[in-house]
């Protein structure tokens, strides 16, 4: 099992976050993933770390689907992967209609044929054939109108590795069928199924194993002798997933957790959040909630929830190590490197 790391977002202290990432490198995590929400893009800090590292692999945790064209994706994943050695990951996700409609003014419209439609066209464009597409919602060049069929001046890359972070069934499907690795959130290993099953399904329509593909999910981590200090402090966060993290009519991420068989938490930390009652939402989340989705306590109980992610099929394991201050950040991160290698 590998580990991943993602920057923090809306991360302001660059010196630091340099000293974090190089460090992360030197010490073995696999890849480092930049956000994409309403603060920092998601690209332009990957530029940043890719003068600073060389091992490192740099990924877009995630890029909005949509919010730009599908050949501006495939130039910025060719410098990307250009200006880092071939160290590059494309990650893609829709996001959902309260970002792309409320913050760039993009209708959210059919977004798992757009990201369907966006591989396609990425894939076609790295590799330096002339760009001819017609899709159900992409037309390239666009018809009636002075275009042509366009092959890119930079140098083919057809090796850039896909991810995508999806959570519905369909788009899950999709990820087996098309994508090079999935990233997943809202993921606890013992409900693993919610999501493998369906992501077994599209591999299985393209005629792989889902063991072709790179799994990353994981959570906060921890280490203490007493768990329980560590439980409420992560009870906010997840009362923010459920309720914020889209609107009433459409949010993936409680979805996720109603299908993993939390339907009742799901539903009333949700009607709490959006009732502005934040904190008794955040005290709705049940301590189990918290231990599945994170990996927290002794070295025992963190090692435990290592195997369980094994257990489970997660290939990479991206993690947010607990510490206040870079050095504590660090420290956690190592100790949990060790586990990870002892356990295999």
């Amino acid at each position: 099992m590998r580990v991943s790391i993602s920057l923090r977002l809306a991360q302001t202290d660059w010196a630091e976050a340099s000293a974090y990432v190089t460090e992360a490198e030197r010490l073995g995590v696999h890849d480092v993933w930049s956000a994409e929400a309403w603060g920092h893009d998601a690209v332009t800090p990957l530029a940043f770390m890719a003068a600073r590292t060389s091992r490192i692999r740099l990924g877009t945790g995630i890029i909005q689907a949509g919010t730009r064209t599908p050949a501006l994706v495939a130039m910025t994943a060719m410098s990307l992967a250009s200006m880092s050695n071939g160290r590059f990951v494309l990650g893609l996700g829709v996001s959902g209609p309260q970002v792309i409609e409320g913050w760039h003014g993009i209708r959210f419209d059919r977004p798992v044929q757009r990201m369907r439609e966006i591989v396609e066209i990425v894939r076609r464009a790295i590799t330096g054939e002339h760009l001819a597409y017609k899709g159900k919602l992409y037309e390239l060049p666009l018809p009636g109108g002075e275009g042509k069929a366009i092959r890119s001046a930079a140098r083919p890359q057809p090796g850039i590795p896909i991810y995508l972070a999806t959570l519905s069934p369909k788009s899950l499907e999709m990820t087996g069928e098309i994508a090079d690795g999935w990233l997943g959130t809202s993921f606890m290993p013992e409900h693993a199924r919610v999501f493998t099953d369906h992501l077994a399904t599209g591999a299985a329509r393209a005629g792989r194993s889902l063991g072709q593909l790179d799994l990353q999910a994981g959570g906060f981590v921890a280490f203490s002798d007493d768990v329980e200090p560590l439980i409420p402090p992560r009870k906010p966060g997840l009362a923010f997933t459920l309720g914020a993290m889209g609107s009433r009519q459409h949010n993936f991420y409680n979805e996720a957790f109603r299908r993993a068989g939390y339907e009742d938490v799901a539903v009333e930390v949700q009607r709490l959040w959006l009732g502005g009652k934040r904190e008794e939402a955040a005290a709705r989340v049940p301590d189990e909630l918290v231990l599945k989705t994170n990996l927290l306590g002794t070295e025992a109980m963190v090692r435990a929830r290592l195997e369980a992610y094994r257990r489970a099929g997660i290939t990479t394991l991206r993690v947010e190590p607990a510490g206040e201050g870079l050095a504590a950040r660090l420290a956690t991160l190592g100790r949990l490197l060790d586990l990870v290698r002892a356990v295999g």
